[in-house]
């Protein structure tokens, strides 16, 4: 076969393949896609991001496809009996929130393909064997590396200058949580920081969690990434503000519901890019076969209405960096 003719066959190939990303689905069957999430998604950024990548992918939801939503509501120890449900229910496939939630889908089963977002550590959680190879029946975006904690402890700082004394919310079930600590504590010696380290897993845990803070007098607060503050957000930030308390957090969400600052990765640029994932997966590619995608882009989002009514204000070292000022 000539040059000429293998080209033309090769395109031609490639036209009628299956895998075309922006092709239409196949007709006949509705797709049923589990959603497990610590709150809802339906009618937020998140949602909308989805259904709008969906949708230029030939996906339409209530026509070729359904979502299936269910909500731990902040308690991770439901995960597993969550994700039962959405076997019985015979889902193509699975949305995992967070490293909890991926753990208990994968641990119940390893045939129903399984797409992660906002997982931290995929390869120390023992989701995948690589990020570029990752086995099994899971893939997905995450892998934010443990300098993301270091750069909110420098943030907080710079804001925060006085501060001597830092609270740090860690989930001990979050493997990545363990190794944040370790690399924490070096930085925090060098900014002239001692931590204090506090123990906050589900919504049960909130107010003690401030009260321990009041009664110790910290100077400010570094919340690691967990499921759980997403969606408990609105609280976290009037306990915040109740305690004059300024705080850090990796969810632009957090900031926009009064949370002081953020650094991170958005979640709707996460959900922008799970449809390309779950388009290839559904016309058959296998997901040991998708690379995890890490995040390409890192936001700082400042809230000056919050930093006013606890008595602080942002240098200008960090109001020129700020990727969006709110209030």
């Amino acid at each position: 076969m000539n040059r000429r003719r293998f080209n033309k066959w090769l395109g031609s190939v490639a036209c009628a393949s299956p895998l075309t990303i922006h092709g239409q689905p196949m007709p006949g069957k509705l797709v049923r896609i589990g959603w497990l999430s610590n709150g809802p998604y339906a009618g937020t950024a998140m949602g909308v991001a989805f259904s709008s990548g969906m949708q230029e992918r030939g996906w339409t939801e209530g026509g070729n496809y359904v979502v299936e939503p269910l909500y731990s509501e902040g308690r991770a120890e439901r995960f597993p009996e969550l994700v039962d449900v959405l076997l019985r229910r015979k889902v193509d496939l699975i949305i995992a929130e967070g490293t909890l939630s991926a753990a208990a889908a994968r641990q119940a089963t390893t045939t129903t393909p399984i797409v992660f977002f906002y997982v931290g550590d995929p390869i120390g959680s023992g989701l995948v064997a690589s990020l570029a190879r990752p086995g099994a029946n899971l893939t997905g975006t995450g892998g934010l590396g443990t300098w993301t904690a270091v750069k909110l402890l420098e943030l907080l700082k710079e804001v925060v200058s006085h501060a001597s004394q830092v609270a740090v919310f860690v989930n001990s079930s979050i493997p990545l949580h363990l190794v944040f600590r370790a690399d924490l504590e070096p930085a925090a010696q060098a900014l002239g920081v001692s931590l204090r380290p506090i123990e906050v897993r589900s919504p049960d845990d909130l107010d003690g969690a401030f009260t321990t803070m009041a009664a110790s007098k910290v100077d400010a607060l570094l919340i690691l990434g967990q499921g759980m503050i997403v969606s408990e957000r609105v609280r976290v930030a009037k306990l915040s503000l109740e305690h004059r308390l300024p705080a850090i957090v990796p969810f632009k969400e957090s900031v926009e519901s009064g949370i002081l600052m953020s650094y991170g990765p958005r979640l709707s640029d996460e959900m922008q890019r799970l449809p390309n994932f779950i388009d290839r997966i559904l016309r058959g590619v296998k997901p040991a076969d998708l690379p995890v995608e890490q995040p390409t882009r890192f936001y700082l989002t400042i809230n000056q209405k919050t930093a006013a009514a606890i008595g602080l204000k942002f240098p200008r070292s960090v109001m020129v960096r700020a990727d969006e000022v709110i209030g």
